[in-house]
């Protein structure tokens, strides 16, 4: 049986898009809602079978965030899923970060280490490698740029503080902000972590572009450095791990 008498078979109401254009959108599961996307399913499976196949939560237990672990070489190697297919679910990935981004970006305030993590928090939570970024930022610390300084395992081998200060010298950012995820989903900052946060500090007390905080985003949270006076080497200390 093909894929459109497979779907044909269906009450009409109860198919996805009919049931979109009578109910609205907000009335579809993840899955229907997957479905009105990829239209077309795959020999014995339509389109809605194929998108809860997709979104399985047995796959990694995250259901609906699956969409933000695939990559294109995975996608095409699922059966019913090509080139044009895997091209729409990425660009339906990227454009929901980018939705949750910009609504974080209302009323930002880069002085806040919760609203930063909140406006970076979906681009940066589903990666599956380490990207450390660096921030720029103007005398009223609203940001000027944004440059990904490190991607992969951040070591103090990659993070250079010269680097680092020349692109913020060239920017004429007054303060910077370093930021980056930990694919595990802990924030909880390594020693590594500590180690280039009070290297980068020390330097940009000497440059005179003062480092205002390093935040780590993991899986809905995130923690900042500054705000455990690690920085510095204030008193305040948490447990801190060996490797992230």
């Amino acid at each position: 049986m093909n894929q459109n008498n497979t779907m044909k078979e269906m009450y009409r109401e109860d198919r996805p898009y009919e049931k979109c254009e009578r109910f609205g959108a907000e009335n579809l599961t993840d899955a229907e809602l997957l479905a009105v996307i990829l239209r077309t399913g795959t020999k014995g499976e339509n389109s809605l079978e194929l998108a809860r196949r997709l979104l399985n939560p047995d796959l990694s237990g995250k259901g609906i965030l699956n969409i933000h672990q695939w990559t294109m070489d995975r996608l095409i190697r699922v059966r019913g899923i090509g080139k044009v297919k895997a091209v729409q679910i990425l660009c339906l990935s990227e454009l929901s970060k980018r939705m949750a981004k910009s609504a974080a970006l209302e009323g930002l305030d880069f002085s806040s280490p919760k609203k930063i993590a909140q406006y970076y928090m979906e681009d940066m939570r589903h990666r599956n490698r380490e990207v450390m970024k660096l921030l720029l930022l103007n005398t009223r610390s609203r940001l000027i740029g944004e440059s990904d300084i490190s991607v992969g395992t951040v070591d103090t081998a990659l993070v250079s503080p010269r680097e680092l200060f020349l692109e913020a010298l060239g920017k004429n950012a007054v303060s910077i902000i370093l930021l980056h995820n930990h694919p595990s989903g802990d924030p909880t900052p390594s020693r590594t972590d500590v180690l280039i946060t009070r290297r980068v500090y020390e330097a940009g007390e000497m440059i005179g572009i003062p480092l205002l905080d390093h935040i780590i985003i993991g899986d809905n949270r995130f923690i900042s450095l500054n705000e455990k006076n690690l920085i510095r080497g204030g008193r305040q200390e948490i447990q801190l791990t060996q490797s992230n």
